[in-house]
């Protein structure tokens, strides 16, 4: 996905005022959801702070539960392999497909082959990739890339996915009957299940203890993905480590709670080395992990369990669209990871944040991600990699603060044009922001007249 401002996208998403409305409004049904099912459990609180405490320990420890991983999984049969970037990751997917001959591929969801690109490289080789999971599959078919990790096709409106269907599936036109659409998806993946060369699957969890692997899908597309072909080839971030088998029931009674509202996913898929006359191949994928996992400002990061919750509940996430962000995982979590991999692309993302910390009140690993987007403001100002338009107001505004009758008169003039200043001024077409932010009218009377007619009237009445 190609990268770009977040201000100048997220403008051309709120243009549509209806459509910024209902995202927020469904994102939000969502976050409701999640809520209903944290209260319903009196250990909540107590689940994120041991949920939080594993990863924590995983991860000051990552390489020896790595090392450990590899040992059992190879025990089981598997074949472990390792990429320092995803340029490494698709030229060893791509190296195991052409092994085989496999020209048919089908895929369950997975964030870290979207971060790698994996599709766009394999079909530049003749290799078709078909993403089985729902939502994946009919932002595929419209030629886009997920808005959301959980929820791939949630920008999307019915009738849309109507008329995608009559386009590629050749469904009946104007027909957005949702039970209609989705046997229609049923019945066109069927026939790519069976066609399917190999399977390729992403990785929820990874147990160092027993070398197994954790897959979580509401659909069942994973193990019908893996079950037909005789070759599955697993993917998987570094951090989706976790150190034995006992931690998954924390972490699986958050992740569905947490991302969707319910108390677990339909499918929690374990996989203990390859089926009967099969293979499977384990990519372990580092990607700039490492370079998080050695800053204390930014390691917490790699806590995250792709619950989508932050996305959920973030204001300026539900308000401009996860394609406004530009990189494959949007929302705060994203905001985090993006810059720690290129800067001065990403620049733009830490600031797409209110730094209200609702982000940090749902997330179920306990990730300080309003406090780590706080950082990387600063970050990026010592980097120099601020624009003007940011930099120079700055200075501007702390050169004022630290004059008090510079501050007074600068009030001054605020108030007279909050006063005097026609509203189309202010609210207008080229300020959409405002426009969903409208402010009272200014008072008639300053806040020190308005303090002593209180006075006076409290003196009266007593």
């Amino acid at each position: 996905m190609k990268a770009a401002q977040h201000p100048e996208e997220a403008a051309k998403f709120v243009a549509n005022d209806a459509r910024a409305h209902w995202h927020d409004q469904a994102l939000w049904f969502v976050r409701e959801k999640r809520d209903r099912m944290a209260v319903s459990l009196p250990e909540w609180e107590e689940l994120r702070n041991t949920a939080s405490q594993i990863k924590l320990h995983t991860v000051s420890r990552m390489a020896d539960y790595l090392e450990e991983f590899e040992r059992n999984a190879t025990k089981l049969g598997a074949v472990v392999h390792w990429a320092k970037d995803a340029d490494e990751h698709n030229q060893i997917v791509l190296s195991l497909l052409q092994k085989i001959g496999a020209k048919h591929i089908v895929k369950s969801k997975s964030m870290l082959t979207e971060e790698c690109h994996l599709n766009p490289f394999l079909q530049e080789h003749g290799i078709e990739v078909v993403d089985t999971d729902l939502g994946e599959r009919i932002v595929q078919l419209r030629d886009e890339a997920p808005s959301h990790i959980v929820l791939p096709a949630i920008h999307i409106k019915k009738e849309e996915v109507s008329e995608t269907f009559h386009e590629h599936l050749h469904t009946e036109a104007g027909n957005n009957d949702p039970n209609y659409l989705t046997e229609a998806a049923r019945n066109h993946l069927r026939e790519k299940f069976v066609a399917a060369d190999a399977g390729i699957t992403g990785v929820n969890f990874a147990i160092a203890e027993t070398g197994g692997l954790v897959v979580c899908t509401n659909e069942g597309n994973a193990d019908l993905g893996v079950s037909l072909p005789k070759l599955h080839i697993a993917c998987l971030g570094i951090e989706k480590l976790v150190p034995k088998a006992a931690d998954l029931s924390v972490f699986l009674r958050l992740l569905a709670r947490s991302a969707t509202g319910q108390p677990i996913t339909t499918y929690s898929s374990h996989f203990h080395g390859p089926r009967p006359g099969g293979e499977l191949h384990i990519i372990l994928v580092d990607n700039g992990r490492s370079n998080l996992m050695g800053s204390s400002q930014f390691r917490n990061s790699l806590k995250c369990i792709r619950c989508g919750a932050c996305m959920n509940t973030c204001p300026v996430y539900r308000r401009s669209g996860g394609h406004s962000y530009g990189t494959t995982v949007p929302g705060p979590i994203g905001s985090i990871l993006a810059p720690s991999r290129d800067s001065k692309q990403h620049k733009s993302l830490p600031f797409a944040c209110t730094l209200c910390g609702s982000c940090t009140d749902v997330c179920p690993v306990k990730i300080d991600l309003h406090h780590e987007l706080l950082e990387w403001r600063g970050e990026i100002r010592k980097r120099g990699q601020l624009p003007m338009s940011k930099t120079v107001p700055m200075k501007l505004t702390s050169w004022m603060m630290q004059s008090p009758w510079l501050f007074r008169f600068v009030g001054a003039v605020g108030r007279w044009f909050l006063r005097h200043l026609p509203r189309w001024a202010i609210y207008h077409g080229l300020n959409p922001w405002g426009k969903q932010r409208e402010m009272p009218e200014a008072p008639k009377q300053s806040f020190r007249e308005l303090y002593q007619i209180h006075e006076s009237k409290k003196a009266s009445d007593e």
